[in-house]
């Protein structure tokens, strides 16, 4: 598409060399995008999400019977939860809240995580005014890397994640295909910029992949402090638009019958 100036310049190249360009077509065929309505607030579903919690109940997760649902909020108690459906590459948004009575510090206050597939962890923390080791703060990609800046809010206050998560590929005897990658942006802005792990997330060892299926529960930790949740949503679709050039869509077509 031209822009004025664009056009101008073109309409001007022309009038000066007396021809006229062609309009640049580059011959892919592209399915039409579908529709996706956003939500009507922010932070709110959009039409194709998966919604994980909505304000009403844990039942999307295993283990979720063991939280507390109040006011629209569910808050961090008894056990981790994994959610029910299984996830590959997806986009995530979830708000979160660490304590407003802080208590403890460095990884003991207001502790949480996000899993993906269950393994590929983005660190929820108390990171207002409160030192611990960089790669283990909030927003960091749990022992692989730091966030690219502290935007933490205070304690008590909401915020926000929205992460796309590109799933890692293995061959069929194992090996790495395609490594994972985190894009990150908290509380609205880029702290990972589709940052590639190393591997699973751990603690006592480093990281390594070992190969997993194609989709698995994502995954939110209990780590002993009463982190709250609202809003938590997935969107599966987020792989690029694939086209097909007017040849190969022409071959598709089976022959027409020559007629007798």
């Amino acid at each position: 598409m031209f822009t004025g100036a664009g056009l101008l310049l073109t309409t001007l190249l022309s009038a000066a060399t007396g021809a006229w360009f062609d309009e640049y077509k580059n011959g892919w065929i592209w399915q039409k995008p579908a529709l996706v309505t956003p939500g009507d607030a922010p932070g709110a579903a959009p039409s194709d999400a998966i919604v994980l919690f909505g304000g009403k109940d844990m039942s999307a997760f295993e283990g979720g019977e063991s939280w507390k649902v109040e006011d629209g909020v569910a808050t961090v108690q008894g056990s981790s939860v994994n959610s029910k459906q299984k996830f590959g590459s997806c986009q995530l948004h979830v708000e979160f809240a660490t304590p407003e009575k802080v208590s403890g510090s460095g990884q003991g206050r207001g502790n949480s995580g996000i899993y993906f597939m269950g393994q590929y962890e983005v660190q929820v923390l108390d990171s207002y005014e409160n030192e611990t080791y960089y790669d283990g703060q909030c927003g960091s990609i749990y022992k692989q890397t730091p966030p690219i800046v502290n935007v933490s809010k205070k304690p008590g206050e909401w915020q926000s994640y929205d992460i796309i998560f590109d799933a890692p590929e293995f061959e069929a005897d194992g090996k790495m295909k395609k490594p994972a990658y985190l894009t990150v942006l908290h509380n609205g802005v880029l702290i990972h910029n589709h940052f590639e792990l190393t591997g699973m997330t751990a603690y006592e060892h480093a990281p390594k992949y070992v190969p997993h299926e194609a989709k698995l529960p994502i995954h939110i930790q209990n780590h002993g402090n009463p982190v709250r949740y609202r809003n938590i949503w997935v969107r599966e679709n987020v792989a690029a638009p694939v086209p097909v050039k007017p040849e190969e869509k022409a071959a598709d077509k089976p022959a027409e019958k020559s007629a007798r």
